[in-house]
């Protein structure tokens, strides 16, 4: 009796699991410049990522790991990253008064986070609290392609599914339900270098930066990784021709 139970709960178990998977569809997956072993960021793409950010993800998201001084890496440069940083007003001290007091952001500083502290970003968002989007490609299981998919996955929910009040359908996020209203449409920023702002490239390119602020040091990590492995296959060949000069006279 015990083992029918037991089977019969097992298969209960992987008729669900089952079920669940065949209601979440399959993550869309883009080609993205940075994968594979020689892959590297596509600058230009990086860039238009950082517009679509300051324009739109930067109201509720902090880059609480990212300097302005790092953008000199995407190639804007030191008087640019000065221009940009200086759009905005942190607070600092205490002054010599022993009081805090408001300045324009420098190079140095972080990011300038939109809520001063996780209760008051809950407050202004229903209790939802918005992730840091510093380190959340790799934060998150399917990486680049899951962000990508949340931000285009936006839709009407099937029929017979009720969204509840404060929340919107997304065909990628797990459970479909997400407190956060849809970022981006057609049209949502201007680029600066005239590409055309549609959804999927508003996505792609702000995926493309929120890749790199998660692992700035990819290339440079990845070239070192090529030249190691070069370095022990030459190695390997100088170990095996000093190893048959030195076996060269023993008899076998």
């Amino acid at each position: 009796m015990r083992r029918h139970l037991i089977g019969g709960l097992m298969a209960v178990l992987v008729a669900t699991g089952t079920a669940v998977a065949a209601e979440t569809p399959e993550m869309p997956h883009r080609h993205w410049s940075f994968d594979g072993m020689f892959g590297t960021f596509d600058r230009a793409a990086a860039r238009r990522g950082l517009e679509v950010y300051r324009n739109v993800c930067a109201a509720c998201h902090s880059l609480s790991f990212v300097h302005y001084r790092d953008l000199t890496e995407l190639g804007y440069s030191a008087d640019e990253v000065k221009a940009i940083a200086a759009e905005q007003t942190v607070t600092d001290g205490p002054n010599d008064q022993g009081e805090m007091y408001e300045r324009p952001a420098r190079p140095s500083d972080v990011f300038k986070a939109p809520f001063p502290n996780a209760q008051a970003a809950r407050a202004a968002n229903n209790g939802a609290l918005p992730p840091d989007l510093s380190l959340v490609v790799e934060a998150r299981r399917g990486g680049a392609d899951y962000i990508d998919g949340v931000l285009t996955g936006f839709e009407e929910p099937p029929a017979g599914v009720t969204v509840p009040q404060g929340m919107y359908y997304n065909r990628y996020f797990p459970g479909h339900m997400i407190a956060m209203p849809p970022p981006l449409a057609d049209g949502t920023v201007t680029y600066s270098d005239g590409i055309k702002a549609t959804l999927p490239q508003e996505a792609s390119d702000v995926v493309t930066f929120l890749a790199w602020t998660a692992e700035p040091n990819l290339e440079v990590r990845r070239r070192m990784g090529v030249k190691v492995v070069l370095f022990l296959l030459v190695f390997t060949g100088l170990l095996y021709a000093v190893k048959r000069k030195v076996w060269l006279d023993v008899g076998h």
